[in-house]
Parts: structure tokens; sequence; C-alpha cells
């Protein structure tokens, strides 16, 4: 590519480099998959906790925005459309290797926290080190898909919720809903993950 078109195209907004790529612009479509792919990449990484996996969301994600840039409106951003593709790719991923589980509308919503000892006994380096971040790998990779989706977009990502439901093509008090069903999962399983670490303290103390 000429280097001087290269860089015109580095300037444009999305918004213009969608028109341009409705109008079989390959160039100012690979403009748009060099701006999204590392987020992209990085969403769907989030999502199925696979490299593998990940790459084929990736693959997946920016061929269906290929075939489908011309029937995109410009509803909302380019950025939340090829986001919803893309965790629209993760989830069915997800659901072709997930064992089965309970459906989400059918899950216990009067799960309760557990009681959590004490979720500061050291540094606060001791809540960052690799065994909790394991831990906390291991809660998010529990979750039944669409909980996941949701926790992946709005604690992880930090997007608003009101973007996570355009995302997802959910209402927002869906999205509340299923983040709250989510952060009570994750939450219990960090809380089990404290417990057994003031257990094993107290027996270590009691044999001193």
């Amino acid at each position: 590519m000429n280097p001087r078109i290269e860089e015109a195209l580095t300037t444009l907004g999305d918004e213009v480099l969608v028109r341009k790529a409705q109008e079989d612009d390959d160039r100012a479509f690979g403009e748009l998959v060099s701006r999204y792919e590392t987020k992209v990449y990085s969403l769907a990484l989030k999502m199925v906790r696979n490299p593998e996996d990940a790459e084929d969301v990736l693959q997946d994600t920016f061929l269906r925005a290929y075939r489908g840039i011309k029937s995109f409106k410009g509803n909302s951003t380019f950025s939340t459309w090829i986001y919803r593709i893309t965790a629209n790719s993760a989830l069915m991923r997800l659901r072709k290797k997930q064992l089965p589980t309970v459906s989400i509308e059918d899950a216990d919503e009067r799960e309760a926290p557990v009681s959590i000892a004490d979720w500061s006994p050291g540094p606060v380096d001791q809540l960052l080190n690799q065994e909790l971040q394991q831990v906390m790998d291991e809660a998010i990779e529990a979750l039944p898909a669409e909980f996941r989706q949701v926790f992946v977009l709005r604690d992880i990502e930090e997007i608003s919720n009101a973007e996570v439901a355009e995302i997802l093509d959910l209402s927002v008090a869906a999205v509340k809903s299923r983040l709250h069903r989510a952060r009570l999962k994750v939450r219990n399983r960090l809380a089990a993950y404290f417990n057994e670490n003031q257990k094993q303290k107290r027996a270590m103390g009691a044999q001193r």
C-alpha cells in the first residue's frame, strides 16, 4: 500500500472507514481490523480462556464483520457492533465446549453469599498473588457462558451497563441481574479460598 494512503487511513474516524468499507474499499476494512484486532482478541481470550479458541473467535469475528459490513446501519458505534459479534462468537464456542449446565433461567437466584473470614490478613500484595489470580480465573471459567459474557464486559473491560446491554442485545435490567448473579458466584468461590486459608493458618498456629 502507498505509505501516504496508509497514513491517511489511520487518521480517519471509524464512521468514515465503515462507509468506505461498505463501498468495497478493502484497505479501509483492513484499517478497521488493525484498529480493533488486539481489543477483539483480548476480549475473546477473557471470555473463552484459551489462546487457540480466542484466535478462532478473532478470525470468525472479522470474517462475519467483513461479510456483514454492508448491513451495518450505524445505529450503534462500530466498536459496539464488533464487540457484539465477538461476544456472540465466543458464546457459541463456549456452548459447544461446555459440559451440560443448568440453564441460567433455572439457576438458583436464592444463592446466598458465603461468609468471608478475613479478606485482608496480610499485605495488599497477598491479595494479588499468583494463587489468588488462579482462583479468580477458575471462578470466571466456572461461570455459565451467559454470566461470563456480562462479567467480563462489565467488571473486567469496565464497559457501562447500557453499552453491555447494547452489545448483548439485552435490557439493562437483564444485564444487572446476570451481573449480580455472576458476582455472587465469583465472590463465593473467592470466599471459599480465603476461608480455607484461614483454617490452614489456624491449624499451623495450633501446632506451634
